[in-house]
């Protein structure tokens, strides 16, 4: 087998993958067919658990629903896409085992990311899942390629129970009373363009932002596990945010 030539010194494969995982609201799903078994890879909304793992919104109509059925094992192809070369834009598979979840927080974190989806989120046939990842592989362009293993994309959650009980509390905080920090994190931290940007999540290592279909990630300066610092450091890169305004 030919090895892969070493990576440029100035790429930061975890953070680079961790950035796709949770900016990129679309991806393409792959499941082995039911009946030939072969890869059979379809269109599918995107959002991310506390830690990363991509959860999914279903229904049982669908082909690869009904494949997942009966193999848990997936696959999701996240692609940044943007002008030129399709191929020199940088990519994330992540692989694991797909399962349904019932976890409200799911639910939450995947309508803050896509509110239309509310129209059909309790139809009976239309459920939630979240694929466990086990691996990934990120292409980030030329000599740019490596293996990932799932700690690589995952957020460390062992001791942040503290901030998971109050992230839902301090996401509808920021979105009622601060509208205008989260729109100086996209813009003057993110460097996305003006919207109505609102929280969809947060987590030990960043906030998540959207403004449309517009999505922006913001890393904090330091992993977060406390409610209480957690809104020292949202002061501090609001106030770094309007240096830089």
């Amino acid at each position: 087998m030919n090895e892969q030539p070493p990576p440029a010194p100035d790429f930061d494969a975890p953070a680079l993958a961790k950035h796709l995982l949770r900016t990129l609201r679309t991806g393409a799903l792959a499941t082995l067919d039911r009946a030939a078994g072969f890869p059979f890879a379809s269109l599918v909304t995107v959002a991310t658990d506390l830690d990363g793992s991509p959860l999914l919104l279903m229904s049982q109509l669908s082909a690869h629903t009904l494949n997942l059925e009966r193999d848990a094992r997936a696959s999701l192809l996240l692609a940044q896409g943007g002008k030129g070369d399709p191929l020199a834009h940088p990519r994330l598979t992540v692989i694991g085992r797909a399962e349904r979840t019932t976890e409200p927080r799911a639910r939450r974190r995947f309508l803050a990311r896509h509110p239309k989806a509310k129209l059909y989120a309790d139809f009976a046939d239309f459920s939630f899942w979240r694929l466990e990842i086990a691996g990934a592989h990120l292409n980030g362009g030329f000599a740019r390629a490596v293996a990932l293993e799932a700690g690589h994309v995952r957020s460390d959650l062992s001791d942040a129970d503290a901030l998971i009980a109050a992230e839902a509390g301090a996401v509808a905080h920021l979105n009622d009373d601060h509208r205008d920090a989260l729109a100086l994190y996209a813009t003057a931290l993110a460097g996305m363009p003006p919207g109505d940007w609102r929280a969809t999540g947060l987590d030990p290592e960043g906030i998540d932002l959207a403004a449309g279909d517009l999505t922006a990630r913001v890393a904090f300066p330091e992993r977060i596990v406390e409610p209480g610092r957690l809104r020292a450091v949202l002061k501090a890169l609001a106030d770094n945010a309007r240096k830089n305004a």
